[in-house]
């Protein structure tokens, strides 16, 4: 029923909605309906007006477990996830994705990597942004992994700010290689302030480690909270 809603919305938003942004929010609205229909599932986000409604910026956040894309869509702000290309082949859930017109990214793959890298570009310009893990792929241990450059990159050529999301908490609801969501969670989404690239002269290495730095550490400060 919510993929007959998502088709319908599309087919009525198209001519109006060029960019497809009526359609993302429902598609947050669907996936909050586990938070909102599980009482043992508990979602708090912070800084959400951090978040542009329009403009350009690139959304990065770290990766603990498959729960993170139901949690940031809680985020409830326009952006187009860059997701691998497995998930587009899911029933219902990555038709909804194909009809999105997220950007999907076959991992190790060159080609994909620049066509991934062309399509985030394209919709950076028309200003919508893009959310990407730069981790690459899951945590297994919950702890920050290194950062690929792509985002970073995106952002320098662009000239648009990097948007760092923290989660916490997400790694209990299917952690990496798990096949069974967890009965209790209690995540944590903290937005934090925009980072501009000018600050970087172009050096894509610098910032991507000064952004990851800024994650490791809010992330240790709200694990301290919890």
């Amino acid at each position: 029923m919510l993929f007959i809603g998502a088709l319908l919305l599309w087919a009525i938003t198209r001519p109006f909605d060029a960019d497809g942004r009526v359609l993302h929010l429902y598609s947050c609205f669907w996936a909050q309906l586990y938070f909102y229909v599980n009482p043992l599932w508990n979602l708090r986000v912070e800084g959400r007006e951090r978040l542009p409604w329009r403009g350009a910026a690139v959304l990065v956040a770290n990766h603990e477990s498959l729960g993170d894309i139901l949690v940031l869509f809680g985020l409830y702000r326009p952006f187009k996830w860059v997701s691998k290309a497995e998930n587009f082949k899911l029933p219902l859930i990555g038709w909804n994705m194909h009809l999105n017109r997220y950007v999907p990214l076959v991992r190790g793959d060159r080609e994909s990597i620049i066509k991934m890298m062309a399509g985030c570009e394209r919709w950076l310009s028309r200003g919508v942004p893009i959310l990407m893990f730069p981790e690459g792929t899951r945590s297994k241990d919950g702890e920050v992994k290194a950062f690929k450059d792509g985002a970073f990159t995106l952002s320098i050529q662009q000239r648009c700010p990097i948007i760092p999301v923290v989660l916490t908490g997400t790694a209990r609801t299917m952690p990496k290689h798990g096949l069974v969501f967890r009965q209790s969670v209690h995540a944590r989404v903290r937005v934090l302030e925009p980072i501009d690239p000018a600050g970087f002269a172009g050096d894509v290495q610098a910032m991507r480690d000064h952004v990851r730095d800024v994650i490791v550490r809010e992330k240790a400060r709200m694990d301290a909270e919890r």
